[in-house]
């Protein structure tokens, strides 16, 4: 039985690195972890509820299954975590002084792009795009999404959606931007969230019987979803 502490203690180095290796070493289509922390953000965010269920086939790619219940529940595990600690950060910004601090990638140069954790944050966005029309229509507040865009899109494969590349002595002022919208756009849709309630995920156990309900919350049982079948969903 896992207790408490350890489904809402955030994830330790060596658990986010062993997340992120998995991460880039399965389905082409997966999120890494940059990308994973960026659309979790937006999901927290967001006005409207969505279920792992519908997110974590975006995360680990449509087509992605595991090899052994014991892999689904490590790894389900440590994002379940993840998105615990994502929500308690984000709540504390409730308080104007506190601020959310993204996990952003550096190359070996020390280069940081945020390319893909703004990219992570649009693709939460895109879940559920009619309930953020209204602030991204916002005369006075939308604004706010501007700087996830312009870095979500500064490399689009598609010319006609692609931004401006952003000048090296611009980028940090862009970076500090996006990361300076964060606590008010999850204030901004504090007044929509009350309307629901949101639960910390939660692992039950350390492995999964077959015929136990699937951990990813899918309402499935374990041996039709995420026990290695040809898809997750």
């Amino acid at each position: 039985m896992m207790s408490n502490l350890s489904v809402t203690h955030p994830l330790s180095e060596e658990e986010f690195n062993r997340l992120s290796i998995f991460l880039t070493e399965i389905d082409p289509s997966a999120m890494n972890l940059e990308m994973l922390d960026g659309f979790f953000v937006a999901l927290v965010c967001s006005p409207d509820l969505v279920l792992p269920s519908e997110y974590l086939p975006q995360i680990l790619g449509e087509s992605h299954a595991f090899d052994s219940m014991e892999e689904a529940s490590d790894i389900l595990g440590l994002i379940m975590r993840h998105w615990n600690a994502v929500v308690k950060d984000l709540a504390r910004t409730l308080d104007e002084k506190s601020i959310y601090e993204p996990l952003l990638f550096e190359d070996e140069t020390g280069f940081v792009s945020g390319n893909d954790w703004a990219a992570g944050f649009l693709h939460g966005v895109m879940l559920r795009p009619a309930g953020w029309h209204e602030l991204i229509s916002s005369e006075e507040k939308g604004g706010l999404v501007l700087p996830f865009m312009m870095l979500a899109h500064e490399h689009d494969p598609e010319p006609e959606m692609r931004s401006p590349e952003i000048p090296p002595e611009k980028r940090e002022e862009v970076l500090e931007w996006m990361i300076g919208s964060v606590p008010h756009i999850y204030r901004y849709f504090e007044p929509h969230r009350r309307a629901g309630t949101r639960m910390p995920l939660r692992n039950k156990k350390a492995k999964t019987g077959r015929n136990e309900l699937c951990p990813c919350g899918s309402g499935k049982k374990f041996k039709q979803c995420c026990s290695g079948q040809p898809t997750l969903h």
